[in-house]
């Protein structure tokens, strides 16, 4: 009797490191199959962007108060605290990185091609 429990034991362990090891497959998969469709963009280009990105936001004051809308309340203590704050002006920190990313990229219009596939 304890050598069938211990045939099935370790049946069932190895049946759960083999469904880990499908599982680990099957993600990887699942991602390769998530990335077909995307446009293929290499690491050089990736680090161009990303110093776009970083330049850009750090051209935003994010001190300025304008900038926001805050919604006071009331705390337990009586106290007036920001329930809310919302950025208010996203395009003034879109437009720089945009503007960076398309002074530093030659952009090509591909949407008749995109569209005729």
């Amino acid at each position: 009797m304890s050598e069938s429990k211990e045939l099935l034991e370790a049946t069932v362990k190895g049946l759960q490191d083999k469904l880990e090891q499908l599982q680990t497959e099957l993600n990887v998969k699942t991602l390769q199959l998530n990335n077909v469709n995307k446009p293929k963009l290499d690491q050089s280009t990736m680090d161009v962007i990303y110093d776009c990105v970083t330049e850009g936001v750090e051209e935003f004051d994010f001190s300025d108060s304008d900038n926001y809308e805050f919604e006071p309340e009331f705390d337990y203590d009586s106290k007036v605290v920001i329930g809310s704050i919302e950025l208010m002006h996203k395009d003034y920190v879109a437009e720089p990185i945009i503007k960076l990313i398309e002074k530093r990229f030659n952009i090509i219009d591909d949407t008749e091609e995109n569209s005729a596939q």
